[in-house]
């Protein structure tokens, strides 16, 4: 530590100072420092706007979308596990060009044997061997590499492609899983044409997406069918058409319409779909209905099918088929869920207090209780209002969960397939349940990324999986204080942070190309979120901007760039350092609190001054050879002669002279007012010295303990950055004296090395080992606390999910 001095006016030299200490700290070197790159704007990066999007973010006066409109009727094969359908689709041309032939999307063909992601599928045994059930998934549709099981082959069966008013043949080619139809004359602008397709195919085990689940025990199956029927592709301004192939990691880009859906299944099935059903009359007993009509006016679930009835019906035989009717207006897909086994409430809540009710609804065999019957119904519409909330509001008439096997989800406009499965007995471990209700608000939400506002998922996997993560992350907290969410906390994106570059690809990448996809497309977008909302620009103004995104590309198509732009236009913050380096690199956020300084103005108090010095000689002479020395050395010679005394043995070098008095009043009376007040306040500078070890540019949070136990925290934008990106130094003004400094004391930028972000530094803690009996290294991980907690209660009253 050591004090500045002034030796002309107070105000002249502390200046002199300031600015030496700044330009230092600030000035470039061009071939070392990056950081005029990293604050310049975007520019040429993103595309050029035009009066289709504008810079603002906004969709241009010529904006348009084409629209396709489903008429189709399926029957579910149970015997046989098979999709059989007839659709007419109606084409809209609203662009402003002719097209000649129209793309469609063939998504089951992802599952035929010679398909481009089966061809493309890496890896195989390596020296630890493979296990049965890798080898198994070698020939398995269901994880994408067969396409062959005994006589099922998967995949479309086209059988018809018709002109739907001729009943004209027409030509079509069918590339993988895509497939081009060569309309009869060019469809002119403005224009619609309505063609006919019959088609086929076999139903995969489950994977994920879409596909059955086998009960072995009953001998029944759950079905989830999506991306089921050819579907037509994206025709838009920035693309033409978009007809990347589907390799099953980027997922699906489609236009909006309306869809009249008539699904046959045994007359035993429970069906749930997107929209609402037209002949609930038809299809439900007295009973169900009544119980719907008490739903339709019930705060809670109402069960409409008990757990009861669908037991009863899987020990029990169909004895025909049921129709039921579906109809969807404005949405971008179509599910549905078919099962004898379902289980099914509901509740209709006016949700946005509003006046306009919406269901909520859940669809779940016996082995999803007792997690399903309490939580998913309620879940839904929790995720409804907090979403709705934070974007707009939930336009469509229902919102359905379904319970699809353990783990894992999939989206579709008001219907999704959720994973969380309790124990066989019923209990649940703590991450189950946090798991299913995650999962649930995470499929749910993605009604509104990308169902409302349609991103391009084929291309631009975070742009539904990333805002919807994000959103997810706030609707948990919402639900509850101690949610233990996976993803949005800073914190938590570290560990992938601090991977190898090489490992890593951009957040803009696209969907077919990422590497870590779950880091990158829901985690990283997620947190980048948290931490502009949290850190960069608050939430006031965050939130804002956010909100008016999705208000402007409601049923719409938005861009990246129309996403980085509005949030820049409805903040008024300069964001685009931000995209630059949170998602076009990989960088990660290493701050290192290198050195403090700590300086004090001299007050030219001559009194003052000489007792600083004489307690600095004290404390230097308290050695340890003195201090034995004071006891050791009986008496030294000149203690014991004084004869041997001079000028020198009763000089107080410490002593204030009256030359030294008077040139220190002189100097006080020189001073202003203002200068004198400075002077007299005690006020400690330290100049902080932070390095940016990571790379990547991000505010500076710093946190200040002073001695007496109080604290502060300096916020400084990331614009600090803006001149060196390597290093910089910033002084901090303080009435008291600071004890410790702290970088990023909340963890708020994802700093991938907090051990350099303390100063004066602090001992690292020690790795822990586990000492642990040999024998037991390798045993049972025992049982969950519900199993653990039942072991201790009376019999007939443990906890279990109620299962016969």
């Amino acid at each position: 530590m050591e004090k500045l001095r002034f030796s002309k006016t107070l105000y002249g030299l502390f200046l002199m100072f300031f600015m030496t200490l700044v330009t230092f700290a600030q000035q470039p070197a061009t071939t070392q420092y990056n950081a005029n790159t990293r604050f310049e704007q975007m520019g040429t990066e993103l595309p050029t706007p035009n009066t289709y999007r504008t810079a603002s973010g906004a969709p241009g006066k010529d904006y348009w979308q084409q629209k396709a409109d489903y008429d189709i009727k399926v029957e579910l094969d149970d015997v046989n596990q098979k999709i059989i359908g007839t659709e007419v689709i109606t084409y809209t041309n609203k662009s402003p060009d002719e097209l000649r032939y129209l793309w469609l999307q063939l998504d089951q063909n992802l599952f035929e044997k010679n398909s481009i992601n089966a061809l493309t599928k890496t890896g195989g045994v390596d020296s630890q061997g493979m296990s049965f059930n890798a080898l198994r998934n070698v020939d398995a549709p269901s994880s994408v590499f067969g396409g062959i099981t005994g006589e099922k082959q998967y995949g479309y069966k086209i059988t018809v492609v018709k002109d739907a008013k001729t009943g004209t043949d027409l030509k079509y080619t069918i590339n993988n899983t895509m497939m081009r139809i060569e309309v009869p004359v060019a469809l002119k602008p403005g224009l619609s044409y309505s063609f006919r397709i019959d088609w086929n195919y076999f139903i995969t085990d489950y994977y994920g997406r879409s596909g059955m689940e086998f009960f072995a025990k009953d001998g029944n199956y759950n079905y989830f069918i999506a991306h089921w029927f050819p579907r037509m592709a994206v025709y838009d301004d920035v693309n033409g058409w978009q007809h990347k192939q589907f390799l099953g990691q980027g997922e699906f880009t489609l236009p909006f319409g309306d869809y009249k859906v008539e699904i046959t299944a045994p007359n035993d099935h429970v069906v749930g779909a997107t929209g609402e059903c037209q002949n609930y009359d038809k299809v439900l007993t007295p009973t169900q209905a009544k119980r719907l009509q008490q739903a339709a006016n019930s705060k809670t679930p109402v069960v409409i099918v008990t757990q009861e009835e669908a037991i009863a019906a899987e020990n029990a035989k169909p004895t025909g088929k049921k129709t039921w009717i579906f109809k969807a207006n404005n949405v971008r897909d179509f599910a549905f869920t078919s099962s004898r086994k379902f289980i099914w409430d509901a509740m209709q809540t006016d949700v946005y207090n509003n006046g306009r009710k919406i269901w909520s609804m859940s669809y779940y065999s016996k082995e999803g209780n007792p997690l399903w019957g309490k939580y998913s119904t309620r879940v839904v519409e929790h995720t409804l209002r907090s979403y709705g909330n934070r974007t707009v509001q939930y336009p469509y008439p229902v919102a359905i969960s379904c319970h699809a096997t353990a783990g894992g989800g999939m989206e579709y406009p008001m219907i999704s397939f959720n994973g969380g499965r309790p124990e066989a007995d019923g209990t649940y471990s703590e991450q189950t349940k946090a798991g299913m209700i995650g999962v649930i608000i995470h499929e749910v939400g993605h009604n509104f990324f990308p169902m409302i506002v349609n991103t391009d998922e084929r291309q631009w996997s975070w742009m539904d999986e990333g805002l919807n993560t994000f959103c997810q992350y706030l609707a948990e907290q919402e639900w509850d204080r101690d949610f233990p969410s996976r993803r949005g906390e800073p914190q938590n994106i570290v560990p992938y942070m601090r991977t190898e570059k090489s490992q890593q690809v951009p957040i803009m990448s696209s969907s077919d190309n990422i590497m870590a996809f779950g880091p990158n497309a829901y985690a990283k977008p997620a947190t980048g979120l948290n931490i502009l909302r949290e850190t960069v620009m608050g939430r006031e103004l965050f939130d804002y901007a956010f909100k008016e995104y999705a208000r402007r590309w409601a049923f719409k198509s938005p861009t990246p760039a129309d996403f980085f732009r509005t949030m820049e236009d409805a903040s008024g913050v300069d964001l685009d350092w931000f995209w630059k380096g949170w998602f076009y690199g990989v960088e990660p956020s290493d701050q290192d609190l290198a050195e403090v300084q700590w300086f004090g103005i001299d007050s030219q108090d001559a009194t003052a001054k000489k007792a600083a010095e004489k307690a600095d000689f004290d404390a230097k002479r308290e050695t340890l050879s003195n201090i034995r020395n004071k006891t050791d050395i009986k008496q030294t010679v000149v203690e014991a002669d004084s004869s041997m005394r001079d000028f020198y043995n009763s000089y107080n070098k410490f002593a204030v002279t009256d030359a030294e008095k008077q040139k220190s009043e002189q100097y006080k009376s020189s001073l202003s007012e203002d200068e004198r007040k400075l002077l007299e306040s005690g006020m400690n500078y330290y100049v902080v010295n932070i390095k940016n070890k990571g790379g990547l540019p991000m505010p500076v949070i710093l946190k200040l303990d002073f001695e007496d136990g109080t604290n502060e925290i300096v916020r400084i934008p990331a614009e600090i950055w803006r001149l060196n990106d390597k290093e910089i130094k910033k002084t901090i003004p303080t009435k008291k004296k600071v004890a410790k400094f702290t970088l990023d004391p909340f963890y708020e930028i994802a700093d991938i090395d907090t051990e350099n972000n303390s100063f004066p530094r602090e001992p690292q803690q020690p790795t822990k080992f586990q000492a642990f009996k040999q024998q037991r290294r390798f045993g049972p991980q025992g049982l969950n606390p519900m199993q653990q907690a039942n072991q201790n209660k009376p019999a007939g009253t443990q906890t279990s999910g109620g299962r016969n």
